[in-house]
């Protein structure tokens, strides 16, 4: 079993940065790949960016590519989120996702291979 609890999240104004932190229990956090999520009202739950049990591999969506990095610590049992350059588009609710499996490679997370969720957290981004 794996909790996660993000925080971080709040309210910006456009072109500002947040950073997004996920910490898990348990011991195993490093046979877990990582990412994140969003979603808004109404809509279904969207990838944002994923990171490879050892950190070597990311993935991101198309829409953060270039102003979002993941990055994790597994020895603090922490994956993070920064989000630079935010846009009133990124204002949604922020999932921390684990995916058990040592990929060394990352080229698809979707939410049909996540075992465990975070709570969210709210990131809003005012213009």
């Amino acid at each position: 079993q794996v909790q996660l609890v993000e925080s971080g999240g709040g309210l910006v104004q456009a072109g500002g940065s947040l950073r997004l932190s996920c910490a898990a229990s348990g011991r195993t956090f490093g046979n877990y790949a990582m990412g994140w999520f969003r979603q808004t009202p109404g809509k279904e739950r969207e990838f944002v960016a994923a990171i490879s049990w050892s950190g070597a591999s990311t993935l991101y969506a198309d829409s953060v590519k270039g102003r979002f990095t993941i990055s994790r610590d597994n020895a603090k049992n922490t994956v993070y989120l920064q989000m630079n350059s935010l846009k009133p588009e990124d204002t949604a609710v922020y999932y921390c996702a684990a995916a058990k499996g040592l990929w060394d490679t990352i080229v698809v997370f979707s939410t049909t291979v996540v075992d465990y969720w975070g709570q969210g957290t709210q990131v809003t981004v005012s213009s």
